[in-house]
């Protein structure tokens, strides 16, 4: 694992998103894997910044997104639907069809499981794919004790996300207790991996990420077995280094 160290989070923000585009221009069809969140809100501006000012173009790009709420229709503004349109697609030039998230309101959502790995495989698999991390340690909304062999799946929430996410929320009643999530071994099948840390918060997850062992109560600790991860990380972050 590589580690890019920066003073801060805007200055976090532009260097994922300067690998991010070095990565779209060597690969106008990139398979990108992208994540939800307050982390990756910066990296989502920074690309909205350079497609605006240089015309990145993001065409032929297929995005797939990590997870999605179960029981949150797509029009629901606390759906990650909703916060990509929002944050992301709206502003850049993909066109929507390309842009891929799990169906949290499908009717069977074990197919829907099945049928979003699927697709995954049939489109190449991931290029690149932006993960954030949990306090606990979750990337998607893969919860400790996932098995680091499982596929998309459906998750039940812990409490400590639940609260972390309640932000978004009128209260911690309404967060759902559920999402559907790519499995960790999902992630890992991705070529190459931009994980994003910022903030105080996050400083003991990503200290227990960089020194202690691998392990499923961990799950970002799967990360250490895959050969191309770069971890960006700010000044608060990496305090506990």
């Amino acid at each position: 694992m590589k580690l890019i160290t920066t003073s801060n989070y805007e200055k976090l923000s532009q260097q994922a998103a300067v690998e991010t585009i070095s990565r779209i221009k060597r690969n106008s069809s990139l398979n990108l894997g992208l994540a939800t969140g307050s982390t990756p809100t910066g990296l989502y501006q920074e690309l909205i910044k350079d497609h605006k000012q240089n015309k990145t173009s993001y065409k032929e790009i297929n995005t797939f997104n990590l997870d999605e709420y179960i029981g949150i229709s797509k029009k629901d503004s606390n759906s990650y639907h909703y916060f990509m349109c929002e944050h992301l697609f709206e502003h850049i030039d993909i066109p929507l069809d390309q842009t891929h998230i799990p169906d949290g309101t499908a009717k069977d959502l074990d197919e829907e499981c099945k049928r979003y790995e699927q697709f995954i495989n049939e489109h190449g698999g991931i290029d690149l794919q932006i993960l954030g991390i949990g306090q606990n340690g979750h990337i998607g909304f893969n919860e400790p004790g996932t098995p680091f062999d499982s596929r998309t799946h459906i998750i039940d929430l812990a409490e400590s996300t639940r609260k972390a996410n309640s932000r978004f929320f009128d209260s911690l009643e309404d967060v759902p207790k559920q999402a559907i999530t790519m499995g960790i071994a999902s992630i890992m099948d991705s070529r190459e991996i931009f994980l994003l840390v910022s903030g105080a918060s996050k400083a003991k997850a990503l200290a227990t990420l960089m020194n202690d062992d691998i392990s499923e109560d961990f799950p970002a600790s799967a990360l250490k077995n895959h050969g191309n991860v770069t971890i960006f990380a700010d000044k608060d972050a990496t305090a506990l280094l």
